[in-house]
């Protein structure tokens, strides 16, 4: 494990790294995790949408904390959508099935907490 180093930077200075075709217009930052921060317990990703886009519906197993900072999207969680916009916040247990849509003409933007890798089911003790 990497040693546990403090930082602060703004977040546009990590890259935004793309999804692919089952995630059109949608980009990830990974601002801090245990490979490059050392952070024993959380990661926390900048997820930003773009007009038009989305997430696959997919589920984990682990949960997602997550905080809308701007645009308008909604989320599908199981078989309900919600509408969510800058101060939203969304909970997605684990193995819940979920899919996020931008359903504006701004990007849409979400901060998203999950476990680092030593707290993933299945993981070494």
């Amino acid at each position: 494990m990497t040693e546990p180093k403090a930082k602060a930077i703004h977040y546009t200075d990590v890259p935004a790294l793309t999804f692919g075709d089952e995630a059109p217009g949608v980009t990830i930052r990974w601002v801090i995790d245990e490979p490059r921060d050392g952070a024993p317990n959380y990661a926390l990703r900048v997820i930003e949408v773009a007009a038009g886009g989305h997430t696959p519906r997919h589920a984990h197993p682990y949960e997602h904390e997550n905080f809308v900072v701007e645009g308008e999207g909604r989320v599908l969680i199981e078989d309900t959508w919600h509408a969510v916009g800058p101060g939203s916040v969304v909970f997605v247990p684990a193995g819940v099935h979920h899919t996020y849509e931008n359903t504006g003409a701004a990007p849409f933007k979400f901060l998203c907490g999950i476990p680092t890798a030593r707290h993933m089911p299945g993981a070494a003790s």
